[in-house]
Order: C-alpha cells, then sequence, then structure tokens
C-alpha cells in the first residue's frame, strides 16, 4: 500500500505526481543517470535526466492503471525500457518503489515480447487504440507532453514526426478524450 495519502490514486487531476526523484529517492536517482551518463555513446545528462523521468512516468501510470494500462506493449522508447531494467535489477529498491512509492502499492512485473510477436497479437488498429490510451492519462498527471519527453513515447513521437502534430494538437487529443477517472463514461465509436 502507498505509504501516504498523496500517493493515493484519487479522482481529481489537480494531485500533482511525484518527480522521479522523489520516487526514487535522490541516492538511487543520482545512480541511475550515472550509470547511464557513464556509457561511451551515451547522450548528455540532461537528456539521461529526462529518460529517467519519462521511465518513472511510464511506471507510475502503469501503477495507477492497471486496469487500463496493465498488459499493454511498452509505448515508450528502448532507452525508457533499458532504464526500467536497471531499477529491476535493484530488486530492494525497486519492490520499495513498486509497493510504497507508486500509486497502486503493487509490484510491477516486466515480460519482454519481440515486436514481431506483438504485432501479430492484437493487430495494427489494436496496438494503435493501445498507444493512445496514455495520452490522456499522463496529460491528467503530468500535463501536456513536452520537448523533452516528447522523443521517449512512440506514439508521441510518431503523431508529432510522422503526422506534424504540435505538443499542443497532441494535448488537445487528451483534451477530446474522455476523462481518465470517470467511472463508466460510453466508448467512443472506432474508425
Amino acid at each position: 500500500m502507498p505509504t501516504s495519502a498523496a500517493h493515493a490514486p484519487s479522482d481529481t487531476t489537480a494531485e500533482r505526481a511525484p518527480t522521479a526523484e522523489e520516487l526514487l529517492g535522490p541516492a538511487l536517482h543520482e545512480e541511475v543517470v550515472r550509470h547511464f551518463t557513464a556509457k561511451s555513446d551515451a547522450p548528455s545528462a540532461s537528456v539521461i535526466r529526462h529518460q529517467v523521468r519519462e521511465c518513472l512516468r511510464y511506471l507510475y501510470l502503469v501503477s495507477r492503471h492497471p486496469d487500463r494500462l496493465g498488459g499493454l506493449f511498452l509505448p515508450v522508447e528502448q532507452d525508457i525500457d533499458e532504464i526500467w531494467h536497471y531499477l529491476i535489477l535493484q530488486t530492494r529498491e525497486y519492490r520499495d518503489l513498486c509497493e510504497q512509492r507508486l500509486p497502486g502499492g503493487h509490484f510491477i512485473h516486466h515480460r519482454s515480447i519481440s515486436y514481431d510477436a506483438y504485432q501479430e497479437a492484437p493487430g495494427r488498429k489494436a496496438a494503435a487504440e493501445e498507444a493512445l490510451r496514455w495520452i490522456p492519462l499522463y496529460t491528467a498527471a503530468f500535463g501536456p507532453f513536452d520537448a523533452d519527453g516528447l522523443p521517449h513515447w512512440t506514439i508521441v513521437r510518431f503523431l508529432h514526426d510522422e503526422l506534424g502534430m504540435s505538443l499542443g494538437e497532441i494535448a488537445a487529443l487528451a483534451d477530446d478524450a474522455q476523462t481518465p477517472d470517470s467511472p463508466a463514461a460510453p466508448a467512443r465509436g472506432r474508425a
């Protein structure tokens, strides 16, 4: 269970989600940044801090919305998955993160599946629908995607780079979607 009411799920979007450093603690946060900065092909420390932030945001959303996001294909880039793998290897700290610091209070398991196997399972339309599910939940918890988060979320980067949507237009998708915490809103029509 979460350690405080501040981390418990609520039906309001006004609640501030914790930062990556708050979730990991300053020591583990810096350890992760140092580990990935030390790699020979590493981007800048600033980029790595944003990668860590987006990894923790991903885990926060999975923890907070297991009913909506559990079992979905990882909608973030490989760099975020590598950070998640590193965190998992810090077994005590990862268990504490999942069970004490993230809002759901449950262990978040990781299972690898090849992209080819995933494409065969749900099909292209289902994969797109699953990927789009993240946008309103993300913006409700963290605000609109920013330029630092954009490169790390596959669907958001695709909407921006391939379809030419601005970050404002992507945020409007979330505004147009159902309220993420509404009880039983009717499903929207499918294209």
